[in-house]
């Protein structure tokens, strides 16, 4: 289980640092909460702060469903392809929206391995 939690407190560090940098680019582009628009820029932070926190909705227990019924090794493999995804998806985003297409790919396939191989795993549990 230690993997996974492991993996999991990463994923919420990288989304604390997507946080923190919506946050401080407030002042920078000056958007005045409650303002969600303003400057194309800080549309593109917010949006990656966003979606990396809708990605995490599925992702966090998905990640520990897997750890339990399937291995708490191979967790890591999507973990890390999921964290590195959210990572290309951002760099992406920030560059030019239209080819944020790889990391959301990356960071997408990772949570269905999750979530198929965790509903697997508990399945053949049951059996």
């Amino acid at each position: 289980m230690e993997y996974s939690i492991a993996i999991i407190l990463i994923a919420l560090l990288q989304f604390i640092f997507f946080t923190g940098r919506t946050g401080f680019s407030r002042g920078k582009y000056d958007i005045k909460a409650p303002k969600t628009t303003g400057n194309e820029r800080w549309e593109r932070i917010y949006r990656i702060q966003q979606n990396t926190m809708e990605q995490l909705v599925i992702f966090i227990p998905a990640t520990v469903i897997f750890s339990l019924y399937v291995s708490e090794t191979w967790v890591l493999l999507p973990g890390i392809l999921f964290v590195v995804g959210r990572h290309i998806y951002s760099r992406l985003y920030l560059q030019s929206p239209e080819n944020r297409g790889p990391g959301m790919v990356l960071s997408l396939f990772s949570n269905i391995a999750l979530v198929v191989g965790g509903l697997v795993g508990l399945c053949l549990s049951l059996f």
